[in-house]
């Protein structure tokens, strides 16, 4: 068959959607400065959606730290990639300073954070080794894994005696090959909110011989008595071997770094083909990345804000009956009964009728029957949009359970002959 007719007669499981979905579902335009509201199809809305943590995308030191140095230097500079004709000092401060707050050796800053784990995970292993992972991985650690020669194996999520099973299996293999085993999970998992068993992870090194691999995206700059993340938190930085984190989230943009031995960071920095032959990170984002990184160390009182938000957030959908799982972070699910096409219809009220903007996730991504609305608290909400927030969900979910959206959306595809299949 021809690539194009297949693609045509099987656009996947989100494209088949597109015609009803896309600008409003999938890639909405939100307007304004980003903040706690912004504007949402000419209307403004409490947004629920930015991992601005901390607050710092507007903060006025990070406008003209930005500012100053896209005058200075431009969205280009410095030449070329970091290995031929990229090399700054300010880039050079950056992983040195980031190296600190996350008390690891040595950090090698990476040009985008999706990128940079897919390159990390490609540049570790060979086909050799083994990698056992967390099934609910981001898609950035699968797509790596994916790269991967060798073998590997899938633990149950946050799930230590099928941990174990698996490295069990691991150390069969290596015991063969002559390879190594990477243990790869995650410091903050993003769509339901729970830590990563980190610590018992690093326990497990007293039986079985292997290296932890810790995604933080969401950890780093929430996480710890400095900010400094999972590792911190749990105290155990100093066994987590390569600890990795995005600037899209607490950092307010974009690229990402990793951190640990100098040797092993060094080893990366001449091996990663995704860094040696991109361009280097622009000036903005490297000076700018350290005004964050100082605003994040020297501001203890946005992490506060920060927690008192979710705390006042999370306290109060629990209060209210709303089942938000086991998070303990900042990341905030809301999980309801519900079809796919209820949720469509419960989205578009939510957002045209209560002004709440939060991301919706349906299956393939969680199961059959379940809708789940994932709230972001940052340190910029106030109680009142918390507060509002919380009684618009208290409507939407009487309208759920009284069936009013599964018969808006009967009609709705009555109306318009459509035929909603689940996808597979």
């Amino acid at each position: 068959m021809d690539i194009f007719e297949r693609i045509r007669q099987n656009p996947g499981p989100l494209g088949q959607f597109a015609d009803y979905a896309e600008g409003y579902f999938v890639f909405p335009k939100l307007e304004g400065p980003i903040g706690p509201r912004m504007i949402f199809q000419g209307r403004e809305v409490i947004y629920w959606s930015a991992n601005d943590y901390l607050g710092l995308c507007n903060h006025p030191e990070v406008l003209e730290a930005d500012a100053k140095a896209a005058a200075k230097y431009g969205l280009f500079y410095p030449m070329g990639a970091r290995a031929m004709s990229g090399e700054t000092d300010q880039h050079q401060q950056l992983e040195r300073e980031l190296a600190s707050f996350v008390k690891e050796e040595a950090a090698y800053l990476l040009n985008f954070g999706y990128q940079g784990m897919v390159s990390t995970i490609d540049s570790l292993l060979t086909r050799h080794d083994v990698v056992v992972y967390d099934s609910d991985s981001h898609a950035c650690i699968v797509d790596g894994i994916r790269l991967h020669m060798g073998k590997s194996f899938t633990f149950k999520h946050n799930d230590l005696e099928s941990l174990e099973k698996n490295l069990q299996r691991a150390e069969k293999v290596v015991a063969e090959t002559g390879g190594g085993i990477l243990v790869i999970t995650e410091g903050v998992f993003g769509m339901r909110g729970m830590q990563g068993k980190v610590k018992e992870i690093t326990d497990l090194k007293s039986k079985y011989s292997f290296r932890l691999f810790v995604d933080d995206a969401h950890g780093f700059g929430t996480l710890g008595a400095t900010g400094a993340g999972v590792g911190e938190e749990q105290n155990c930085q100093d066994q987590i071997d390569i600890y990795f984190s995005t600037f899209a989230k607490s950092m307010a943009g974009f690229g990402a770094f990793i951190a640990g031995d100098k040797e092993i960071i060094r080893f990366l920095k001449y091996n990663m083909r995704s860094q040696i032959f991109a361009k280097s990170l622009t000036m903005p984002m490297v000076i700018g990345g350290l005004k964050r990184l100082d605003l994040l160390r020297s501001n203890p009182e946005l992490k506060q804000k920060l927690w008192d938000n979710v705390n006042k957030l999370q306290n109060g959908l629990r209060e209210r009956g709303f089942d938000i799982g086991n998070t303990n972070t900042c990341v905030t699910p809301v999980m309801m009964k519900g079809e796919t096409i209820e949720a469509t219809i419960l989205v578009r009220d939510l957002r045209e009728n209560y002004g709440i903007f939060t991301s919706v996730v349906i299956y393939p991504v969680i199961p059959k029957g379940m809708i789940l609305l994932r709230l972001i608290p940052t340190a910029s909400h106030t109680d009142a949009e918390i507060n509002e927030t919380l009684d618009a969900f208290d409507a939407i979910h009487e309208k759920l359970v009284s069936g009013q959206y599964k018969a808006q959306a009967e009609a709705f595809l009555t109306e318009n002959n459509l035929a909603f299949k689940e996808s597979k």
